[in-house]
């Protein structure tokens, strides 16, 4: 029989053993979360001087120096009509196979599209010397000359640093410090751009969980963004949300109202221009995986095991997901198999660049269309609204297809936005066969000029030619006509 007593003594027992597996796990989580002291100074920036701190990480990210040349479909099968859509501008010239992280710098100032007038805003994901920078000049370091300003103390501020496997500059090129705390490692927003934006929405990142890091680090650098015209200073369009109809409104309202009206002027339809630059950050918070709370790190930085044993997070970020599918994927999938998955998201992939293909050609068209108005003597009204049609379909075309994922971070959102370009092509080009019916242009003249146009550039073997071929005698520069 269980008296009163040897009730009390049972919940008491009970009670202290809960107690004390409380403090079991609360000393064992206080271990986990210790705070680490690496030693370093909270200034260092270059990649060498965590190599020896960590020696399994370092190992894998300079692995991000094996992709010297990774082929993507993108490259191979649209570049030859980016030379049509962004001809007056530097991204209708030298497009290259994309590299890792490490040859950040190097390319950079390899690049044709970095000259005299170029200034630090262009230096400002690039590496983590440009925190520093920042600090140094202030505000000045926007506008300031590349060449002769930016570039020079940078690599002062790296000497002593190199690092034969990182090359002449890898151990200045996007790295550790980019993310993390060098002295506690913790991770860490470098990019006042990405703060100033999250705290527009109402968001403040020091409010952050560990998870949320895992994104908002990758978040500061693959973005759009355009340089504002007082100083030329980073900026996130992102007032009004992260979609591409978001920030084309936040374009046609705030930016406007702000003095920046157009990235430059195609000189074949003569409209103010948009250029997306790289938004996988915007893709991806509204996909399923950044709904899901999917971390980008969780994808492109899965743990794997070193010397046998060690779990550690790959710093390898110069591959595809689809390189390491069962650290990557079937972590959370693992009720599908590897090929399922591969084959699922090379069918999106593949979807997505078919579409991406067509309302590409939809926006060379009306460019030409519209070329074509101003040629025929157009009523200015009429030009100008098919200009407008022209900017909204490039847009919405550009911000999947400068995306980095094939459509795959937000394969619905992709579709979308490819579907608002062709209906905004669509509508330069009617505008501009209703005005051109009416002044009596041949119209099957001009659609046979089109492709005689589309042939030649992507004929042309030499990358840096191709843009010449994209104006003639019938499609002239209007940016040189005569007023």
């Amino acid at each position: 029989m269980v008296t009163r007593k040897s009730k009390l003594c049972l919940i008491f027992l009970v009670i202290l053993l809960i107690s004390i597996l409380a403090a079991c796990s609360s000393t064992s989580q206080a271990q986990k979360e210790e705070k680490v002291d690496t030693g370093l100074d909270p200034d260092t920036i270059v990649n060498t001087a965590f190599k020896d701190l960590y020696p399994l990480e370092y190992e894998t990210y300079v692995k991000n120096m094996e992709s010297d040349e990774v082929a993507t479909k993108f490259t191979e099968d649209i570049e030859p009509y980016l030379p049509i859509l962004f001809h007056n501008y530097g991204f209708a010239t030298e497009y290259n196979k994309t590299r890792g992280h490490t040859y950040a710098i190097e390319d950079i100032m390899k690049t044709s599209r970095i000259n005299d007038d170029s200034i630090g805003s262009c230096m400002t994901c690039k590496g983590p010397a440009v925190p520093h920078l920042i600090d140094e000049m202030g505000d000045d370091y926007w506008s300031a000359n590349f060449n002769d300003e930016v570039l020079p103390r940078m690599i002062e501020m790296g000497e002593g640093g190199e690092d034969e496997e990182l090359g002449e500059y890898g151990h200045l090129a996007i790295g550790c410090a980019d993310c993390h705390d060098p002295v506690t490692m913790d991770l860490r927003i470098t990019r006042p751009s990405f703060t100033e934006a999250m705290e527009r929405r109402g968001i403040d990142v020091t409010e952050a969980s560990k998870n949320d890091m895992r994104s908002y680090v990758c978040g500061q650098c693959h973005v759009e963004y355009y340089f504002e015209p007082e100083d030329s200073k980073v900026t996130f369009p992102w007032d009004e949300g992260l979609t591409a109809e978001d920030t084309f409104e936040y374009f046609e309202t705030k930016a406007k109202e702000e003095g920046f009206d157009y990235d430059w002027i195609s000189s074949i339809s003569g409209a103010p221009m948009l250029k997306a630059q790289h938004p996988e950050f915007e893709t991806w918070s509204n996909g399923p995986h950044g709904q899901a709370d999917v971390s980008c790190a969780d994808c492109h930085m899965p743990y794997e095991r070193q010397d046998g044993k060690k779990k550690i997070v790959s710093h390898t970020w110069s591959t595809s997901p689809m390189d390491s599918i069962e650290q990557s994927c079937r972590t959370c999938h693992n009720d599908k198999s590897e090929k399922y998955l591969k084959d699922r998201v090379e069918d999106i992939q593949d979807r997505h660049l078919e579409a991406l293909s067509e309302t590409q050609l939809l926006s060379v068209e009306a460019h030409y269309y519209v070329n074509r108005m101003i040629t025929a003597g157009a009523p200015e009204e009429s030009i100008e609204e098919a200009q407008y049609y022209v900017r909204k379909g490039q847009w919405f075309w550009d911000f999947i297809a400068a995306e980095n994922s094939d459509g795959f971070h937000n394969p619905q959102g992709g579709m979308d936005a490819m579907r608002d370009s062709s209906d905004a092509s669509n509508s330069a080009i009617k505008i501009a066969t209703n005005e051109l019916t009416k002044l009596d242009v041949d119209l099957e003249e001009l659609d046979k000029e089109i492709d005689k146009v589309i042939d030649k550039v992507f004929d042309e073997e030499d990358p840096f030619k191709k843009q010449e071929h994209a104006i003639n005698e019938f499609f002239p520069n209007v940016l040189e006509l005569d007023n």
